[in-house]
């Protein structure tokens, strides 16, 4: 093998954000301990607004970093996905995740994504429904 694959190894944080015309996701992940928290925002905020998650989860390390390699976050690095030609609307996406102590990951683009983008979307969706809850009070559209 010329070349190995590289892989996510440790994880400390990551933030995904998904925007169209008219609406606004944006979903945090932050490892504690063995443990990784992922909060949604939902929405954009008016000025001065302060911005409240709408959905926690909780979720163990080990699966989440599985999720984070069956996606191939780590070939993202430096993805800038031009709008195609053509397009007149679509979404839109940041991504940038902190692994391996303290490499940083960031991607993004514009109705173009890097493979497994919408895996990873999924993957964390599925988290948020089956272990996550509603909070009071998060904003939400």
């Amino acid at each position: 093998m010329l070349f190995k694959k590289e892989m996510v190894e440790s994880f400390e944080k990551m933030s995904l954000s998904i925007s169209g015309m008219r609406s606004r996701e944006e979903f945090e992940a932050v490892c504690n301990g063995s443990d990784v928290e992922i909060l949604l925002y939902r929405g954009y905020l008016r000025s001065g607004e302060e911005r409240k998650p709408c959905y926690r989860a909780v979720c163990d390390a080990e699966p989440f970093i599985s999720l984070l390699n069956d996606c191939g976050i780590m070939r993202w690095d430096g993805f800038s996905g031009k709008h195609p030609r053509g397009v007149k609307d679509g979404e839109m996406f940041s991504f940038e995740a902190f692994v391996n102590d303290g490499r940083r990951i960031r991607a993004s683009g514009s109705e173009n994504f890097p493979k497994g983008f919408r895996e990873l979307r999924n993957g964390v969706w599925n988290i948020l429904k089956e272990k996550g809850e509603e909070l009071p009070d998060g904003n939400s559209w």
